[in-house]
């Protein structure tokens, strides 16, 4: 998530690097995070360290998530009434607002829908608690639910879905669409706006389901009619979010074979029933066989962010798969030798791996961007004999795919491995190719 978030705010002349991100990560996992408000908050925690840079950090805050550019000499008003963002979310909540506002009030409440912080929330809700009372076949009466939950904006509290599954809530929201025949604002039943309803939009709504509007809470599980999915995006370089995506694009590479076996228990007990007359009975026996080489660079800081998910991943592949894995480490490339710590010390020879089962299949784990020099002829023999004795082969890389062709020493590995983007998409194409 965010992955694009360190170049964009370099663009303005912030000194951001990964180490940023990360820490937002973090926060959002501790809980710290709930909606846009607060990533405003944290953010600048982490980034600004001068007064200098609050202009050019709220600049970028807002062309990053808002897609508000404010150009020199712009005003922040000016340049939101310019902005697409702000008139989708005009005509979303025109039913909220009316036209009886004059357009300075408009945009303050806009303003205060973007920043919305969860101290402005003082009291969040189990949402487990609202889905019992409820039930998805209520008639739809009136057209206006304005009954006890109805606020409006700012919300001062929220409801947390996160015990119900995304099925149990799909499940409802399709009974209460069949009932559904008008808008609904500021309650916690319908598909509405502005309440704490599990679907809709411009509410307080933890883990729901956004129907429409420009959403900016990020407090949505899923967002329908829209191709994008929080927390999970596909495309994304593999992180805590994804890697259970991830994971689920790695079973492709578990191979099974069946054999039959006789079933003695089953033979006898249904041989004595028969007086004696004993049959064979057989059971097919389903055997899941995987083996899996893994080599991952970790020698460099560029692929610090990476190492640890990477690790994560494939302990639960062995945990999920339970059968052989085996991991080893080098930094940049391979020469004649890797190494199976962590810390590079213990140290084991090319040609003990050359010597496995040519059915392992092997993952290298890298960005392969180093000095032209040290990708020399003993590597690149390396990886053609490693290529030729393990057809199935495959080089993940986290260096973002626009980026290779510009890398001399990328471009020459995968003339040599097939090279794929580490991310679910990317796995799940090398798995895919490893299987062809």
């Amino acid at each position: 998530m965010f992955s694009t978030l360190p170049e964009r705010f370099r663009n303005f002349g912030l000194p951001v690097d990964v180490r940023a991100l990360l820490l937002l990560q973090r926060s959002m996992e501790k809980g710290l995070v709930k909606t846009l408000g607060d990533i405003y908050i944290v953010l600048r925690g982490i980034v600004v360290k001068d007064p200098k840079m609050m202009g050019p950090f709220t600049r970028a805050y807002y062309d990053y998530f808002l897609n508000i550019d404010i150009q020199n000499g712009d005003s922040l008003c000016d340049a939101i009434l310019r902005s697409e963002t702000f008139r989708k979310w005009r005509e979303d909540n025109l039913d909220r607002f009316g036209d009886d506002l004059e357009t300075e009030d408009l945009i303050n409440k806009f303003l205060d829908e973007v920043h919305m912080t969860s101290y402005d929330i003082k009291e969040i809700i189990d949402g487990r608690e609202i889905w019992d009372k409820d039930r998805g076949d209520l008639e739809d009466e009136d057209g206006d639910d304005t009954s006890g939950d109805a606020v409006q904006r700012p919300l001062d509290k929220m409801a947390d879905y996160s015990d119900l599954s995304l099925e149990e809530l799909l499940e409802r929201m399709e009974q209460v669409m069949k009932e559904q025949r008008s808008k609904h604002s500021g309650g916690s039943h319908w598909i509405g706006t502005g309440g704490i309803s599990p679907y809709g939009h411009g509410g307080a709504a933890k883990d729901g389901i956004r129907v429409g509007g420009t959403g900016g809470g990020k407090m949505a599980r899923k967002v329908m009619n829209d191709r994008k999915f929080f927390p999970v995006d596909r495309d994304a370089i593999l992180n805590d979010n994804n890697v259970d995506a991830a994971l689920s694009s790695l079973k492709g590479i578990v191979e099974e074979t069946a054999q039959d076996e006789l079933d003695i228990p089953t033979t006898i007990n249904k041989g004595i029933k028969r007086g004696g007359l004993f049959i064979p009975e057989l059971k097919s026996i389903t055997d899941e066989k995987l083996q899996v080489l893994l080599f991952i660079d970790n020698g460099g800081y560029s692929m610090d962010p990476y190492i640890k998910t990477v690790q994560t991943l494939f302990k639960k592949m062995k945990v999920r798969f339970a059968h052989d894995l085996e991991t080893y480490y080098f930094h940049n490339t391979i020469y004649d030798i890797v190494f199976s710590d962590a810390n590079r010390r213990k140290v084991v020879p090319i040609e003990r791996i050359l010597k496995k089962d040519p059915n392992y299949r092997v993952f290298f784990i890298g960005d392969a961007s180093m000095a032209a020099y040290e990708l020399n002829r003993t590597s690149l023999n390396t990886y053609r004999e490693m290529q030729k004795h393990f057809p199935k082969i495959a080089w993940l890389n986290p260096e973002p795919k626009r980026y290779w062709p510009h890398t001399f020493t990328i471009n020459v590995i995968k003339e040599v491995i097939d090279m794929f983007p580490l991310s679910p998409k990317g796995i799940e194409e090398a798995v895919r190719e490893m299987n062809r």
